[in-house]
Formats: structure tokens, C-alpha cells, sequence
């Protein structure tokens, strides 16, 4: 789990619930992690005793300060008779990340307090051929490899520093050297490496000592002297001061009116903002979580784009009133789209092709098939259209027509069976399984009406009657093919099963799709019957809450004898739901206690994990994950759209 990210789109440091820095990825949001998820560890000396702050006598309190991307953590440890208060962050638009560290001593004796920071570089995800070393020019420690440098220093002056080997033979590292409270010597070391520091300070009784600390990240060494010069030059206060202000300006900029929320949704809406903003890499990538404890039971990550998430949090945040990020974002997927016009399963932040479990090859029946999930290729044009109806950037539309909606809605032109109207076979959102998914075609009918949209903007009526006669075909092919009169609801699929089309009645909370992407009325008996079933089958029952994802769901499951784990995107495409169907302002109050539901659900900082456990509650997954934050802020829109609306009739 990740509680306080800070990043600012191109350097994201990640802190685990023990304060310890475990992930920094630089120069793109969730691509080199150069720490490969090791921990940076934080140490005290007083009074002949050490202790690491992730020790068990530490109390641990890690939150943000109010409206900003800087963290508000305070460790207190009642047997060294210490506080400590840290405020993190990076630097809003340089490569810089910065702790301001106080000190208070509780004790009424003047003391001697040593604080050691330590650093476990594996530059470009690997500990092999890293150099640490301190550079007299800067007086600052430096570790590097090839196009990577990080510098790190401190305001007072760190007093003692040392490199060494790490993770080689019997030699843990140069944390080992620092629990006597003191360090050894060792200017510069080479291989697998780390270094730690020292800082000194001297404490009155009921006294108390401050120092800035930083880490400057370029691709060369003139990259970091010159940030390092920076911070010194401008002062690390007003660095710190500087960002501080920029995040608070930044997520209040469109004033929003919150309406009588309570505080705690509309903290969370913001928290939520900011918590997306540092998962958005500056070039457009929209990251689904950068929280490199999942490789421990995966062997991989969530640190890639799904343009299925990446269509979703971009939804989010034009409604929330952020187009530039969205642009961004668009663009990035006109230059990743394959020349067939659909997107692959993920892509890392540079744009390259991820890892991805989507065959291209049927072993069974001996033949090629398309390695998608479609929904990725519809949501896109589908948010597409939504980001233009809000904001008219027309130049701008015209700009990606033909290189990406056209080449989308193609695509989903050649991709609907002759014999059904539907979507041929591809995986679902969940990626578990191939099929013909109610979820899939609510989107494609979504994306095919985005692009009939703008073959009419530009002109083009003929493919804009191809496009939208196609989706209403597909509309009433669910009715025929998806919707089951046993159960008097829609399906979730109709399941490959070697070549043959099964019906699988799992209620499963992406159903909601069926609304949302405007196939059907909300208001639907069809679509009526369906939710409810969604709300009567998964939510899961006991203190907890929530909707988890469908019927004996076995992902990250507790145990047998639990339901499967709530998630916060399911939880909040109910309160949708109820949003859509509400006909007065009193109807709104079941949206408003999943609202409520959420932020109660949130860590304490506010990061919104994917899912919980249904027993205790705890985080379950990654964490955070950028599509929870998003839901969240699209449902907080949602329902300030729909009470505005009924206010006014």
C-alpha cells in the first residue's frame, strides 16, 4: 500500500503506512522505478538508543496538509520522548523532491539527536552498477548510472555520510552501520550500492530543531547541481512554501460550489483530484496505480495505462473542470493506436507496449484472433465526445478525427457478427474472461454515437448514419441476445466456450454500463430490474459495505466463508445509478450515503485503495488506484448536476 504519494508528472515518490519511501519513479510516472519497491529508510539516535520510524514504538500519523500535494505526518515515539513532524512534496514544476523535518524533544534534559536517512538506489530498476559517491563540488551525496543522477542534501549541512555495498555477500548495507549512531567512512562505492546520512541536532529541553532535506532527479550531472543550486538559492522553505500554495490554487481553480455536501466528500473530491494528478504522466499516460507491492504476488504491476481506466479518469476530470490533462491524454492515444484501429490491453507511460495476457492465437480452434478487450477501444471515443460537448475545442477535435475517432469507430464497424449485431468475442473489462459482455456493448454503442457525433460536426452525414445506425442495431441486438426473460434481467455475457456462445447469468456490477453509455434508460424496467439485482446480490452484507465486483468473485477473496471484497468503483457506479433514477432532491440521499460511504472507507490521508477487505475494512490491492479517485469525483458530479436540475423544476 502507498498512503502519501507526491509527484508532480514526471518525479512520483511513493511512501508505504510505516513513512518510509518505497518507490520513485522518474522521468515518467510509473516507468523506472528506481527502487524497485526497496525501502528508503528514517532513523533516530537519542540518548545511546536508535530506532527506525518503522519500528512498533512508533505511532504513525500520515496525512496531507489541507487542499495540497504536501504531506502532514507527525511520529511520535513516548520512549525516546520524540516528535517528529515531516511535510513532503515535489516541487509542482521542477524535478525535486523535499522533506521539511521538526524535531521536538519532550523531554525536559537538553539532548543530542541524530536523525539517518538512507537511501537504496537500483537505478534503472536494477542494484547492479550504480555508483554513490559525495561530490566536493556540491557538497552533496550523488548517485548515478548511465542517463540517471539523484542528489541528495540537506539544510544545515548534514554532518556524517557513507556509501557502501548493499545486498552483496553478508552486506546488508550502510543502514546497518548507522543503528551504533554512527557512521563509517566510504566517499565512494560502486556496484550494488547505498548511502546513509547523518543530521545533528542539538535540543533544550521541551526544545525542538528543524532541517530541510532533498533529492534533486536529472539525466545528467549538470541536471541535478543545477536543481540542487536552485533550491538553495530560492531557500527550501520557499521551495516548500512555493509548491504548497501551487496544489492549493490548482485544485480550487474552478470554484467549485459543493452545495451542502458534507465536509468530509467535498475533502475527498479534492484529495481525489490531487491523488490523480500525481498518477498523470506529463506526456499524457494516465498510470492505473504505481504501487510496486503488487509485483510481490504478480511478478508484474499496475504501473501502465488501460485506456479503459484512462477513458474513465479523463471523463472525471472534464467534468471536474481539468481539459488540459484530458487533451493530453487523447493525444497520447492517437499516437499509441494500432494501424487496425483498436488499442492493445496496456502500454507503459512512454507509449511502448506493456506486458499483456491477451492471446492472439486460438490453441483450440487454430486461428488467429484479435488480443483485445474492445471496451478500451469504445471508452475512448466515448469520453472523447463528452470532453468536446463540454468544452468545444473544435481545432482540437479535428486535429485526432482522422487519425484516431475514425479509426476507432471503424474498427467497431468490422468488429459486430453478421449473425448476432453484436460484438464479436473479446475480453471484458475485468480481463477474465472472452465473450460477448453486456458491459463491452453498452460501450461500443456509447463510442459508435461519439463518432456519429463527429462525422455530423465535420460534415460527413453519410458515416455518421453508418455509425449510429450500427449502434441502434446493437441496441436492440441486446435486447434479443442479452436480456433473459428466466431471470428477468440482463446477462452478463454470452460466454466463448470453444466456439459456441454460453449465457452467464453472473450478476456483475459493470452492468451498469447499461445507463451509463446511454444504450438504455435508466428509468428502463429492463435496466431497473438489473440494478437491482446488482444491489441485492453484491453488496456485501456485515459492517463493511460496498458492492464487490460479481457473484463469487475470487479475486484477493479473504477466505471461503466471505464475500468477495468491496470495490469502490462498483460502490460508486450504484450510486450513479441511483443518481440517474432520482425524480426530486429527496431521492438523492441514497447517493449521498455512498458518498459518505467512501470517504469513511478512504486512509486517513485520503488515498482510496481498488478494493477492501469485507471483514476489517482494511485496503485490499493496489493502492491508490487512479480509477477509485475518479469514480469518486465523476460521482460527486454526477450528483451535483442532478440536484441542480431537480432544484431548478
Amino acid at each position: 500500500m502507498r498512503d502519501i504519494p507526491v509527484g508532480n508528472g514526471s518525479l512520483l515518490v511513493n511512501f508505504d503506512e510505516k513513512y518510509q519511501i518505497r518507490d520513485i519513479y522518474y522521468p515518467h510516472v510509473g516507468q523506472e522505478n528506481h527502487t524497485e519497491g526497496f525501502p528508503f529508510r528514517f532513523g533516530v539516535w537519542a540518548d545511546g538508543e536508535f530506532s527506525w520510524v518503522f519500528d512498533e514504538g512508533w505511532d504513525r500519523s500520515l496525512e496531507y496538509v489541507k487542499e495540497s500535494l504536501v504531506t502532514d505526518v507527525t511520529l511520535r515515539n513516548d520512549d525516546l520522548e520524540l516528535e517528529i513532524v515531516c511535510n513532503d512534496t515535489v516541487a509542482s514544476h521542477e524535478d525535486i523532491y523535499l522533506r521539511r523535518v521538526l524535531v521536538s524533544n519532550l523531554s525536559d534534559k537538553t539532548r543530542e539527536v541524530r536523525i539517518f536517512l538512507h537511501h537504496d538506489f537500483r537505478i534503472y530498476e536494477n542494484k547492479v552498477g550504480d555508483t554513490a559517491y559525495y561530490d566536493p563540488e556540491s557538497r552533496s551525496l550523488i548517485h548515478y548510472k548511465k542517463h540517471r543522477y539523484f542528489l541528495i542534501n540537506t539544510h544545515p549541512h548534514f554532518s556524517k555520510f557513507v556509501t557502501g555495498r548493499k545486498a552483496f555477500r553478508d552486506q546488508e548495507g550502510t543502514w546497518r552501520d548507522a543503528e551504533d549512531g554512527e557512521l563509517g567512512s566510504g566517499a565512494k562505492t560502486e556496484g550494488s550500492v547505498d548511502s546513509t546520512i547523518c543530521i545533528e541536532l542539538a535540543l533544550t529541553g521541551q526544545g525542538s530543531g528543524e532541517f530541510y532535506y532533498w533529492i534533486t532527479a536529472g539525466k545528467s550531472h549538470e541536471d541535478v547541481l543545477r536543481l540542487n543550486n536552485l533550491v538553495l538559492a530560492a531557500t527550501p522553505e520557499y521551495a516548500l512554501e512555493y509548491t504548497e500554495n501551487y496544489w492549493r490554487v490548482w485544485v480550487n481553480k474552478n470554484e467549485r460550489e459543493f452545495d451542502g455536501l458534507p465536509e468530509e466528500v467535498k475533502d475527498l473530491y479534492k484529495r481525489s483530484l490531487l491523488i490523480a494528478r500525481t498518477q498523470i504522466d506529463n506526456a499524457g499516460s494516465i498510470l492505473a496505480a504505481n504501487d510496486s507491492d503488487v509485483t510481490e504476488r504478480a511478478t508484474d504491476h499496475y504501473s501502465y495505462l488501460w485506456t479503459r481506466d484512462g477513458a474513465f479518469v479523463a471523463h472525471a476530470l472534464d467534468l471536474a473542470g481539468f481539459p488540459y490533462l484530458t487533451r493530453k491524454f487523447f493525444e497520447f492515444c492517437a499516437r499509441i493506436i494500432h494501424d487496425d484501429g483498436y488499442f492493445l490491453q496496456k502500454y507503459n507511460a512512454d507509449g511502448t507496449v506493456a506486458s499483456g495476457w491477451h492471446a492472439a492465437w486460438d490453441i483450440d480452434a487454430k486461428e488467429k484472433i484479435v488480443p483485445i478487450q474492445e471496451d478500451e477501444t469504445s471508452l475512448v471515443l466515448w469520453s472523447l465526445w463528452e470532453h468536446y460537448n463540454r468544452y468545444r475545442e473544435l481545432e482540437f477535435s479535428h486535429r485526432i478525427y482522422r487519425p484516431l475517432v475514425t479509426k476507432c469507430a471503424d474498427f467497431l464497424l468490422d468488429f459486430i457478427d453478421a449473425g448476432t449485431g453484436l460484438p464479436k468475442p473479446s475480453w471484458n473489462l475485468w480481463e477474465d474472461r472472452r465473450g460477448v459482455h453486456t458491459f463491452t456493448c453498452s460501450t461500443v454503442v456509447g463510442g459508435l454515437r461519439a463518432a456519429a457525433n463527429f462525422a455530423r460536426l465535420f460534415g460527413e452525414a453519410r458515416i455518421a448514419e453508418q455509425y449510429e445506425q450500427a449502434a441502434d442495431s446493437m441496441v436492440e441486438a441486446m435486447r434479443d441476445h442479452l436480456y433473459s426473460n428466466e431471470h428477468g434481467r440482463f446477462l452478463r455475457s454470452l460466454q466463448s466456450n470453444n466456439g459456441d456462445l454460453e449465457p452467464d447469468p453472473t450478476v456483475d456490477a459493470s452492468l451498469f454500463g447499461l445507463f451509463f453509455f446511454g444504450a438504455f434508460d435508466p428509468a428502463d424496467d429492463m435496466v431497473q430490474n438489473t440494478m437491482r439485482a446488482v444491489e441485492d446480490r453484491l453488496w456485501v452484507p456485515g459492517k463493511i459495505g460496498g458492492v464487490s465486483r460479481f457473484e463469487n468473485d475470487q479475486y484477493m477473496k479473504v477466505s471461503d466463508d466471505s464475500y468477495g471484497n468491496p470495490w469502490f468503483i462498483c460502490t460508486l457506479w450504484l450510486a450513479e445509478y441511483r443518481t440517474a433514477i432520482a425524480k426530486k432532491p429527496e431521492d438523492l440521499k441514497g447517493t449521498l450515503e455512498l458518498l459518505e460511504w467512501t470517504s469513511k472507507n478512504a486512509l486517513p490521508s485520503g488515498v482510496l485503495a481498488e478494493q477492501l477487505d469485507p471483514i476489517t475494512g482494511a485496503p485490499a490491492s493496489v493502492s491508490p488506484l487512479t480509477w477509485s479517485h475518479s469514480t469518486f469525483v465523476a460521482a460527486v458530479e454526477s450528483y451535483l448536476a442532478k440536484l441542480e436540475e431537480l432544484e431548478s423544476t
